[in-house]
């Protein structure tokens, strides 16, 4: 048994390894990115590496976990592809882990040392949430390295959710975290700082409930999507101090923000003065942030990598350390780490799974 878990620890290191190399060749790595869609289409894993190209080395794997209903009684024959289609309610998909765990499955080794699959497909009002992603890694053992991007507060989505509103103050929630730092995995948290056309100056409606939230749990591995902003949640006032706050607080370096998504990048980079104070901050807290595309399912590698191409200006005034750590150095730390947490929660946790990494 000792020689079978020696074995299947030397494979996991040989993956990582792997990754490492292989991405040093590469520009960046992908935070954040959905293979599929609202309606669970998508491109076709291998296409996708097509578009990865020599251009990106690894990404984020997953899709979304909304389903939009298409209600005939509501919209006819117009099949809504889109929340903002239609008044029909959106509901959780869970088929969308094991479409995933199967899309990087149907890889090649060195193709999946590329992917970090997540496990999306939960209810985060259901105090079952839990039991669903352990379920998903006992079922899929080796693929998945953590969750996300799941959303409790997000525009127009939330509201639009069948069943409860997702609660930051929500025991379900406390007890997923407790069981990603139990297993290693990283989280991609999305929640907006503020609610939509929120007062002029008023204060953040969810800050000190994420705050608080991650003071709960210490030892989790998170990343705030997106620095908690929208389409529509601007950046609050004073957003950079908040998000300094959270940088500052020992208690809280368990915690990383990406920039993911145009819809953020349009506010970052939409002046000269504004790119330099997020290149200023970032260049002051260079192991604390990451890239991602929040691309979804894209059809050529020109419409992938669009928000990389809208930094340009942020690229090039951040220093030499921070755009290697933001373009892909911190992606390889965290994720890398989070994988083998997970394979060695694995071999004590799923029936077989030593047997079966030291068999493939």
């Amino acid at each position: 048994m000792k020689r079978l878990l020696f074995i299947l620890s030397l494979l996991i290191l040989l993956v990582t390894l792997s990754a490492q190399a292989q991405t040093g060749t590469y520009e960046l790595n992908d935070s954040h990115f959905h293979l599929t869609n609202y309606i669970q289409e998508g491109t076709n894993i291998q296409d996708f590496l097509k578009i990865m190209g020599n251009k990106v080395g690894r990404v984020a794997l997953f899709g979304i976990p909304l389903q939009q209903q298409w209600s005939y009684r509501v919209d006819g024959d117009h099949a809504p592809t889109y929340y903002l289609n239609t008044d029909a309610p959106l509901y959780y998909y869970s088929f969308t882990d094991a479409w995933i765990a199967m899309a990087y499955k149907s890889l090649t080794k060195e193709q999946q040392a590329r992917f970090d699959p997540m496990i999306t497909g939960f209810n985060p009002t259901d105090m079952y949430a839990a039991d669903h992603i352990r379920r998903v890694l006992q079922t899929f053992p080796g693929v998945f390295t953590g969750i996300g991007e799941f959303s409790i507060h997000k525009e127009f989505v939330s509201a639009k959710i069948a069943g409860e509103v997702a609660s930051l103050q929500d025991p379900a929630l406390d007890k997923i975290f407790n069981l990603t730092t139990e297993v290693g995995l990283v989280s991609i948290l999305h929640n907006d700082m503020d609610v939509p056309f929120a007062k002029e100056g008023s204060s953040p409606a969810y800050l000190d409930q994420v705050k608080a939230l991650l003071k709960r749990h210490p030892n989790a591995t998170i990343i705030w999507a997106h620095t908690g902003m929208g389409r529509i949640v601007r950046p609050v006032k004073e957003h950079g101090a908040s998000i300094e706050a959270i940088l500052k607080d020992p208690a809280l370096k368990n915690v990383y923000f990406d920039i993911s998504w145009d819809e953020v990048a349009k506010y970052l980079v939409a002046t000269p003065e504004s790119t330099k104070l997020t290149a200023d901050f970032i260049n002051r807290y260079p192991d604390r942030f990451l890239f991602g595309t929040d691309e979804v399912a894209p059809k050529t590698q020109q419409a992938y990598l669009k928000v990389y191409v809208q930094y340009d200006p942020l690229w090039a005034l951040l220093s030499k350390d921070a755009v290697q750590k933001v373009k892909k150095g911190n992606y390889e730390r965290i994720f890398d780490q989070a994988r083998l947490k997970v394979r060695a929660w694995e071999k004590t946790h799923v029936a077989g799974t030593a047997a079966a990494a030291a068999a493939r």
